[in-house]
């Protein structure tokens, strides 16, 4: 898939039971870092689903606030939901035109939702998106079969991994982890 989001990296890694969504929070203008802190990844849906986001941070924002009205309208049903908001997200005339990227998990599924209508479902237990995404994701394919680490530890490694090489991804990462019924 290609990603040109820049100034972040979302990785979800599913493994055992858990999904962990992690996040870094660096902010950047161009070549200016304005803030290491921000919160790319969120829970919602009565904290059922997590959502992180790669692109401009107001328009991940409308999208958040878009899919959670479709959760409103098909509870428990994140592939419907998802599906629901990218084909509004593609044909929208102002939707169109926001350059973010998501990807959604609950204790089941994981997605990756794009401009284009795209609803993605990764191949492997492990998918990431934004300027470092691709750092964060081969580290994190290369750990998911350590039998000793979880989705956690693997998520906390491939991060790291990425903030050493990605100029646009700060150490400041943020955890949500989601577990099976």
């Amino acid at each position: 898939m290609e990603n040109k989001m820049h100034g972040t990296t979302i990785l979800a890694v599913r493994k055992n039971g858990s999904v962990v969504v992690a996040g870094d929070g660096q902010v950047t203008l161009g070549g200016l870092r304005l803030k290491q802190t921000a919160r790319k990844v969120q829970r919602i849906a009565n904290d059922q689903v997590v959502v992180g986001f790669a692109g401009a941070t107001a328009d991940a924002m409308a999208l958040l606030v878009r899919l959670e009205r479709q959760l409103d309208r098909f509870p428990k049903q994140l592939m419907r939901a998802c599906v629901e908001m990218a084909k509004e997200w593609r044909t929208d005339k102002y939707l169109r035109v926001l350059e973010a990227m998501l990807i959604v998990v609950d204790a089941r599924d994981t997605f990756v939702l794009s401009g284009r209508g795209d609803v993605l479902s990764p191949e492997y237990d492990v998918v990431a998106i934004g300027s470092g995404g691709g750092y964060a994701e081969a580290a994190a394919r290369a750990l998911l079969h350590d039998k000793k680490k979880t989705a956690k530890e693997i998520a906390e490694s491939a991060m790291a991994v990425a903030a050493s090489m990605c100029i646009y991804t700060s150490q400041h990462i943020t955890f949500e982890e989601v577990k099976s019924e």
